[in-house]
């Protein structure tokens, strides 16, 4: 994600205890009247992944340091903390990479799993793609801490997204059967910050559920979140395509929920066009807080909030035997 001064001390050291092989991850201190402002702890670690680490190619330096970051977070919050490493072949060499995953114990045993990719592509630096989303996934673990929720979380953030959802692929591919029918739900959040709206996506029909009940609580909190309107018949209403992270779940019959800021209105209607005004921001120069603030003052902040609010109280009242919007 981007950056936007030069490294700072801390992240040079923390650059060179990587190389040496002993990694003390980094955290971010908050200032108490943040931490209970929605959105402002999403921003935070936005900012400390774009400004602080950078570009996330799959397989760098930078793109490890952001591993070690989000591991540092979770067990700074307190959660039993994994990264899975793997391994995979791109352009003829072998690519080494990760994702990170924290479990939070709820009230039930059956689980439901919320993921963010962390790499980004080499230009720009990943704000909207996909540091946001890492932000609020950051964020709604450390306001969940301490709430039992209905059902056990697993926290994932995916490496290697850009290259081809190999991060998400690889840990579905690796779940058991049992694991798979134990688990109610996916939810995915990508591009969270620059889209000129926002929106929650799930399954067509009755397994939309997680939609469904984002969008009852959209309804009641009166947030400022739609759904893909359904005017490309490639994508019905309500639904989007498999070009990210809740991809390889659906492929094993897992309902999935949806975070994205785009437009369904303009281009080929197909939620690539994320604003009128600029077109498409994702995997361009323009990624950086600089742009998108300056283009949309007021954008992230907004978004992060309300990603982070709807999040939160989604995952605090899920009801898998609900459908109803």
């Amino acid at each position: 994600m981007k950056s936007k001064f030069m490294l700072s001390f801390v992240t040079l050291l923390f650059g060179l205890m990587t190389i040496a092989g002993s990694v003390s991850a980094q955290t971010v201190t908050y200032h108490p009247s943040l931490a209970h402002k929605n959105g402002a702890m999403a921003y935070e670690h936005m900012n400390y992944l774009a400004y602080e680490i950078g570009p996330r190619v799959a397989g760098s330096a930078n793109e490890r340091l952001a591993e070690q970051y989000i591991k540092g977070q979770f067990e700074r919050i307190g959660f039993e903390t994994d990264v899975q490493e793997f391994t995979y072949t791109s352009r003829g060499k072998q690519v080494t990479t990760s994702n990170v995953i924290a479990y939070k114990p709820g009230k039930s045993t059956k689980q439901i799993i919320v993921g963010a990719h962390y790499d980004s592509v080499s230009v720009g630096r990943g704000v909207d793609d996909n540091a946001s989303g890492v932000g609020v996934l950051l964020e709604t673990a450390e306001v969940l801490k301490n709430i039992k929720t209905p059902y056990s979380i697993v926290f994932i953030a995916f490496g290697a997204e850009e290259t081809g959802l190999k991060g998400s692929s690889y840990y579905a591919n690796h779940m058991t059967s049992d694991e798979i029918a134990n688990t109610v739900g996916m939810i995915n959040m990508d591009s969270l910050a620059v889209g000129d709206k926002m929106f929650v996506y799930g399954d067509e029909g009755e397994s939309g559920f997680i939609r469904n009940q984002a969008l009852a609580i959209v309804d009641k909190k009166k947030l400022n979140v739609g759904t893909n309107p359904g005017l490309n018949p490639d994508y019905p209403a309500g639904t989007t395509g498999d070009w990210s992270d809740h991809a390889p779940f659906k492929e094993k019959g897992i309902p999935y929920g949806y975070l994205e800021a785009t437009n369904w209105e303009i281009g080929d209607l197909d939620g690539y066009t994320q604003t009128v005004e600029y077109g498409e921001v994702w995997h361009t120069p323009d990624d950086t807080i600089e742009f998108i603030e300056n283009a949309f003052p007021g954008r992230i902040q907004e978004h992060l909030s309300t990603f982070s609010v709807l999040l939160t109280d989604l995952l605090k009242f899920m009801d898998k035997t609900s459908t109803s919007k």
